[in-house]
């Protein structure tokens, strides 16, 4: 096989995982560290924000692209880190993930950990890691799937109990001193670097971090390097090398720079083309309305609630309070969709029997798509006791049309509960599919979804319903059309800037709102 790119020298590799073993004396680190936060990287010359990730699906619900990963290999100290977020900052991507191998460290054993204490543990071995658990981590979130990266506490050599969860990337940076060190996990990754940084250098990095930040000696640090640290590097690291498609040494960036730029244009993994919107917008015409629609009956009480809060000069209290009496009639609507069962028998006051029914499930759980879905949320506390509450942000590129994920806060395993998904208009549906891309991606049954919204276009509720024909959808009235701006016609105007009291500016759109009516 030929050489990968190289300003330095040429390593050999013969054997991919050596089986010979050698003793390291343990790591004084804390814990493990998910490079993945906060969602926005700070330079010299600017702040780049991960957040605004655009659609990673199409019209039909489903994963257009997989996330690209670049895999990051070296010695400790050799800068892989660094190097790390210098490409995000020369390729300036949309919404990327920093994932660190010292997550995946092994619990150790109470024998394993007799060793550790006694320095005579190899943590730079290629068994010290659990490449079970990080390939089917990689894999998921490869596959744009919500992931549970592992706290490794190096103290007691342990996992602790909470794990930080880690969701979307349209790029994933995975470094580690054994990326390349498992076959399985080689082929999750779409391009391999190797950060070559010359052994005295990395070494006075160590010297320096471990006698500065440690409080250790430096002939303790010298000897732990040559008899555990150099080798280990020499048998398993070195060697991948040849795996790489770039190798550069650390401060000699600018051509990788360049090659990863040009690989990486060619691909765009994190574009997509054609604009969702408007695959969404020339689908579905003439189709009949869906059976999993449901609309709250048009009684004289609820026209009459519409004919307000339609109103252009209806005041700001009077759309207040109409609209919170429709978000309580439309709640109640919703929970009559979850499952129930027939309940035990119970004992009235009167002394007699009565079987009823209860609901048949772990939890219910409300997301609210921000910010005119916030605006639902005390009526589902009203008639949900205790309920749980998420949070998604969505909001629109001026550039593109497109909708972008900017923030999300759901409630721990939400993969178990029914979600009432809110929100207070839809009108082509791309904010909707997106929240409900991301619920499937937080591993949460589609039939156990419920989007409810006060008003929806025909166009919104064809596109949710095809895209995902077992969410049931439940709202107070649906609109025939929708005019070149995506406005639901005749609609109800901005519904979060009459609430809140914002204006809109004179050529306001859905789009370009905070809580953007798609």
């Amino acid at each position: 096989n030929p050489s990968p790119p190289h300003i330095g020298g040429d390593g050999s590799l013969d054997r991919l995982l050596p089986s010979v073993s050698m003793g390291i004396s343990p790591r004084k680190r804390t814990t493990s560290q998910c490079k993945s936060e906060p969602p926005l990287l700070r330079t010299s010359k600017r702040t780049i924000y991960t957040a605004g990730r655009p659609p990673w699906y199409n019209e039909h619900g489903t994963q257009s692209k997989e996330a690209f990963v670049i895999g990051l290999c070296g010695g400790s100290a050799s800068g892989k880190t660094t190097v790390a977020r210098k490409i995000i900052e020369a390729l300036d991507v949309p919404w990327v993930v920093l994932l660190s191998m010292d997550s995946f460290y092994k619990v150790l054993s109470p024998e394993e950990q007799t060793l550790a204490a006694s320095n005579d543990y190899n943590f730079d071995h290629p068994d010290a890691f659990d490449f079970g658990l990080l390939t089917h981590t990689l894999r998921k979130l490869k596959q744009g799937k919500s992931v549970k990266i592992p706290v490794y506490d190096f103290t007691t050599h342990g996992r602790q109990k909470e794990w930080k969860t880690v969701y979307g990337a349209s790029v994933i940076i995975f470094e580690g001193i054994m990326a390349f060190a498992d076959k399985e996990l080689l082929k999750l990754l779409d391009m391999k670097i190797f950060v070559e940084t010359d052994s005295d250098i990395r070494l006075v990095r160590r010297l320096r971090r471990d006698i500065t930040e440690r409080g250790r000696e430096i002939e303790g640090v010298i000897k732990q390097y040559n008899k555990f640290v150099k080798p280990a590097f020499e048998q398993y690291i070195e060697p991948t090398m040849r795996l790489a498609d770039l190798v550069v040494p650390r401060g000699k960036c600018s051509q990788l720079y360049y090659r990863v730029q040009v690989l990486m244009t060619s691909q765009q993994p994190w574009r997509r083309k054609p604009s969702l919107l408007a695959a969404l917008a020339s689908a579905h015409q003439a189709q009949p309305l869906p059976q999993t629609l449901s609309v709250l009956e048009s009684t004289p009480q609820v026209r009459g609630m519409h004919t307000i809060i339609r109103n252009k000069e209806t005041s700001r209290d009077e759309f207040i309070f109409y609209s919170k009496r429709l978000m309580r009639l439309l709640i109640e609507r919703a929970l009559s969709f979850l499952p129930s069962q027939v309940c035990v028998c119970v004992c009235t006051p009167q002394g007699e029997d009565y079987v009823g029914r209860t609901f048949y499930g772990k939890r219910v759980t409300g997301v609210s798509i921000l910010r005119a879905g916030e605006t639902m949320e005390p009526a589902l506390r009203a008639v949900c006791k205790d309920v749980r509450i998420g949070k998604i942000l969505i909001q629109t590129n001026q550039d593109t049309g497109e909708p972008e994920l900017h923030y999300l806060r759901l409630p721990k395993d939400i993969g178990e509960d029914h979600v009432i998904l809110m929100d207070c208009t839809v009108s082509t549906g791309a904010a909707a599919m997106m929240a409900v891309r991301v619920l499937l991606d937080h591993d949460v049954q589609e039939d156990k979804i419920l989007l409810v919204s006060l008003l929806m276009a025909e166009m919104g509720v064809h596109s949710v319903a095809y895209a995902f024909p077992q969410v049931k959808i439940i709202t107070t009235a649906v609109d025939k059309k929708v005019n070149d701006v995506f406005h639901i016609i005749p609609g109800i105007g901005n519904f979060g800037d009459r609430y809140f009291g914002t204006d809109a500016p004179p050529d306001w759109s859905d789009e370009e709102m905070d809580e953007p009516s798609y």
